[in-house]
């Protein structure tokens, strides 16, 4: 039997290695100050040289990287499970190959998960668009309020507003036990599995200083939308209640799921289809306005969606209800008028 290491780090990689965006994360990962843990490195069947790369580190730290190529394509969620299957750590973290991490980080989460007894452990992250560790504009993760053993209270704040899991340190043992395996061959993985990947956790620790380094540019994948990645979010929507019925906890946080899933599932996806998918189809719009008002009839009387949802935005959805076709051409006149209004200055 395998001697369990103090940490596994899981890096799912897909055609990274332009820029040298790939070699600044692991760089950052080879360096870290905690002792006892192991880097491992999934390439997502990538059609460029990542895999080449990953060799290379694999080379030069034998003691601690792990290069493992899918010969399938399975997005991160099927990488983040090739590389659950193979740690080894007590702990598991978790990092966008395109980001990176300072030195003291997975040192600084372990140890404050430590001395308090948490299972799980967070900081917060910034945004920059240069590779340096220079902190750019902090995003605050989490809230202190989240911290400590983890009440009905706490857990539904958690659900509203989880943050990141990439910022985030888990007990293996939680992951196995619960049997938290990624949802495969979708976007938005983390989306589907976030909620009990923390709320299933005992006792929560945040530390509020940015530690991860959330790389902007260009060609990264959260800037694509498509068709294809519009029905991943909404999927991801259906899993993400199915694992709240399967743990056990959707009644008792329903109020949460429900405004959680309309978020994910309905305004997100809504408006970020009609705004940039070129060609939007009437049947995508109704069948997903019909499925939102299906699943949960009430959910413009919840009232998280009454306080957090831009007035606009609940026009808009109103409309939508009411007429797919109407809110479709009202929409897009909409904002024809305002780039018209913007050109003229």
């Amino acid at each position: 039997m395998e001697k369990e290491m103090k940490l596994s780090i899981i890096v799912p990689v897909y055609n990274m290695a332009s820029d040298h965006k790939l070699e600044y994360c692991l760089d950052s990962l080879v360096n870290q100050t905690v002792e006892d843990y192991e880097i491992i490195a999934v390439d997502d069947c990538s059609t460029d040289n990542s895999m080449e790369i990953l060799k290379e580190y694999e080379r030069r730290f034998p003691e601690k990287f792990r290069a493992v190529h899918s010969e399938v394509n399975r997005h991160q969620g099927g990488a983040k499970n090739i590389g659950l299957r193979m740690a080894k750590g007590e702990w598991i973290g978790f990092i966008d190959s395109d980001d990176w991490i300072r030195p003291d980080m997975y040192e600084r989460l372990i140890e404050r998960a430590k001395s308090t007894g948490a299972d799980l452990a967070g900081c917060d992250y910034c945004l920059t668009d240069v590779h340096s560790m220079e902190v750019g504009q902090i995003v605050h993760n989490n809230k202190k309020s989240q911290s400590g053993i983890l009440n009905k209270e706490k857990r539904a704040s958690l659900i509203l507003d989880g943050g990141s899991l990439v910022v985030k340190i888990f007990r293996r043992s939680m992951i196995m036990e619960k049997e938290l395996w990624f949802p495969e061959d979708i976007f938005y993985e983390d989306n589907a599995l976030g909620n009990s990947y923390l709320v299933l956790a005992k006792h929560f620790e945040y530390i509020e200083e940015p530690m991860y380094y959330y790389y902007q540019h260009d060609t990264s994948t959260v800037h694509t939308i498509s068709p294809k990645r519009c029905e991943d979010r909404m999927e991801a929507g259906r899993l993400m209640l199915a694992e709240a019925k399967r743990h056990g906890y959707f009644e008792e946080l329903r109020p949460e799921l429900e405004y959680s899933f309309t978020l994910l599932f309905y305004i997100n996806t809504l408006f970020t289809y009609m705004a940039g998918v070129g060609k939007t189809k009437y049947g995508f719009v109704k069948a997903m306005g019909k499925e939102m008002k299906e699943t949960f009839p009430e959910f413009e009387k919840n009232s998280y969606y009454q306080e957090r949802t831009h007035a606009e935005e609940k026009k808009l959805i109103r409309m939508q209800q009411r007429s797919t076709l109407f809110f479709m051409l009202y929409y897009k006149l909409l904002w024809a008028y305002r780039r018209w209004r913007k050109r003229r200055g």
